[in-house]
């Protein structure tokens, strides 16, 4: 599948905002922390995509009710669904100047996950966190999600690489009082 940016300008999947808070106090301390042990981009991508994936509980695996949707939030509160996790990896990507882009697929609900870029392509990492029957990893040989689509059951990889939260799941997050509600009110599809 043929990734398309949303925006040609490169330096928008590198931008701050309300929701990829890499400028904020929490996630600059993150970023330095997880730099410490990384020699180059590459070494600092790995850890920062296993940061997330590890030690971030997925909400629903978890069994917290809380809704997450700030990078920084995320991290301070330590849970999140698959968007505020993606949300939170964006930030610490872009905090050490990785291009990073936020990307969907469509299953039952739609699934969130990013991009970053390497070697002047794009690669689709999925910081989720994994469970039995899901062994997501970091690479950029090869996607290694934690799921893959089923085109004949109607699910499907959106090729847009979105600089922001697409509105549609943004909305969600925002208007879900807690996680059951949330689960009620996912977007179906983009």
């Amino acid at each position: 599948m043929e990734l398309i940016q949303e925006t040609p300008d490169l330096s928008a999947y590198l931008a701050v905002d309300e929701v990829i808070d890499h400028q904020h106090p929490l996630v600059r301390e993150t970023a330095a922390r997880l730099a410490k042990d990384a020699d180059d981009s590459y070494v600092y991508a790995r850890l920062a995509f296993e940061f997330v994936r590890d030690t971030i509980p997925h909400s629903q695996d978890s069994g917290d009710p809380r809704v997450t949707w700030r990078a920084s939030d995320v991290l301070e509160q330590g849970t999140g669904i698959c968007y505020a996790k993606a949300h939170a990896l964006a930030a610490l990507l872009r905090a050490e100047d990785i291009p990073t882009a936020l990307c969907y697929q469509k299953f039952d609900v739609v699934h969130g996950l990013v991009a970053v870029r390497f070697n002047g392509a794009w690669h689709r990492q999925d910081p989720r966190g994994n469970k039995p029957g899901v062994d997501a990893r970091f690479s950029l040989r090869g996607e290694r999600l934690a799921f893959e689509p089923d085109p004949g059951s109607g699910e499907l990889d959106y090729p847009v690489l979105y600089a922001a939260p697409h509105p549609a799941v943004l909305h969600a997050l925002r208007a879900a009082p807690d996680r059951p509600h949330l689960w009620r009110t996912l977007p179906p599809a983009l």
